[in-house]
């Protein structure tokens, strides 16, 4: 894009399209602010101590023992550095049939799923943003093993690896937590853009992810970091501002293929993404996902794992309920930019 398309974009907008799930977004530089102004207001801190005897995950907390899935602990021995729980208040449960049922016209099943809390740190006032590399080393092998556990029940059509961060990201305890849930169906956005993914294959004889990586690889407008393993960018046809990408360099569908080098390199990169976002927007409220291939689909040419980043800096609304189309005051490229610099 040359210098005059940028600044005309900045005057007049443009409707760009999401090359992988074919989902247009409006941009309205009219209702742009600068980066910087996206930065959340600084709130009072809380005394930060490691434990809090009120916090159920502190070490100190009300853990039930047989409730721990897997526990990776401190390699001097010092105690636990992730633990992963089942739910206390679960979406689904393990316990129920995949069975489907007919209501009428409708059709239900019961509420068949497994959903798990992975605690990342016995440190209750830490974040992957502000944790030591080895800690997020440690948490991506915590992800790593429930996965494959999770992805040996044949009943699992897919397992969801996400984290909230923030009352605006949904996230109900301040600490630091993700969760995994697995579902006996794959959802319908999953589908969606697998299907697209298989018609652009089908079209080109390629994987549209591996295009847009080679593309954003070589253009450098949106790109923010790279290391041996992964490439981080602000997408093209990014839905919010300051969104982004983390997609492995080598074509991989599954996130349960990840190397141990991948593994190292994944928490680097993550966690330099998250660190931006905290010290330049002042540790805003975010959702992030992992997202990779449903069963039967792990060894697919077309499918091609990735994590995805969403701060919540607008609020959507009517528009975007009715049209289904999302607006973004902020482009792409100087959000790019404003966190690479």
């Amino acid at each position: 894009m040359q210098v005059s398309e940028h600044n005309d974009m900045e005057e007049s907008g443009q409707i760009r399209l999401n090359k992988a799930t074919r989902e247009w977004v409006i941009y309205a530089p009219s209702r742009r602010k600068r980066p910087q102004d996206f930065q959340q207001r600084s709130q009072e801190k809380p005394t930060l101590v490691n434990r809090v005897a009120s916090c159920p995950f502190c070490e100190d907390g009300q853990h039930q023992s047989e409730l721990i899935l897997l526990e990776l602990l401190d390699p001097d021995g010092k105690g636990w550095q992730t633990r992963t729980i089942v739910n206390k208040f679960p979406a689904l449960t393990p316990d129920n049939s995949t069975q489907r049922s007919e209501a009428g016209i409708y059709m239900a099943m019961a509420s068949y799923g497994q959903h798990e809390v992975v605690i990342e740190s016995p440190d209750h006032h830490q974040t992957i943003a502000t944790m030591p590399l080895a800690q997020v080393e440690i948490l991506i092998e915590t992800y790593h093993q429930r996965y494959m556990t999770l992805m040996e029940d044949p009943n699992n059509m897919m397992a969801i690896i996400f984290r909230n961060h923030g009352r605006g990201g949904g996230a109900s305890l301040r600490h630091p937590h993700s969760q995994i849930i697995a579902t006996g169906f794959v959802p319908r956005n999953r589908r969606i853009q697998e299907e697209e993914a298989q018609r652009y294959f089908d079209q080109w004889g390629r994987c549209v992810y591996c295009d847009i990586l080679e593309f954003e690889r070589h253009e450098r407008k949106r790109a923010i970091e790279e290391n041996d393993s992964f490439f981080a960018f602000v997408p093209f046809a990014a839905e919010v501002p300051f969104e982004i990408w983390i997609l492995p360099k080598q074509h991989k569908a599954d996130f349960g293929c990840i190397s141990p080098r991948e593994k190292s390199d994944f928490a680097s990169i993550l966690k330099n993404m998250l660190l931006k976002l905290y010290e330049k927007l002042n540790d805003p409220d975010y959702n992030w996902a992992i997202y990779t291939a449903a069963r039967y689909k792990a060894e697919e040419p077309q499918v091609h794992w990735f994590c995805q980043i969403r701060p919540r800096l607008t609020t959507p609304a009517g528009f975007e309920m009715g049209s289904g189309i999302s607006i973004n005051p902020s482009l792409p490229e100087i959000d790019a930019d404003f966190l690479k610099r």
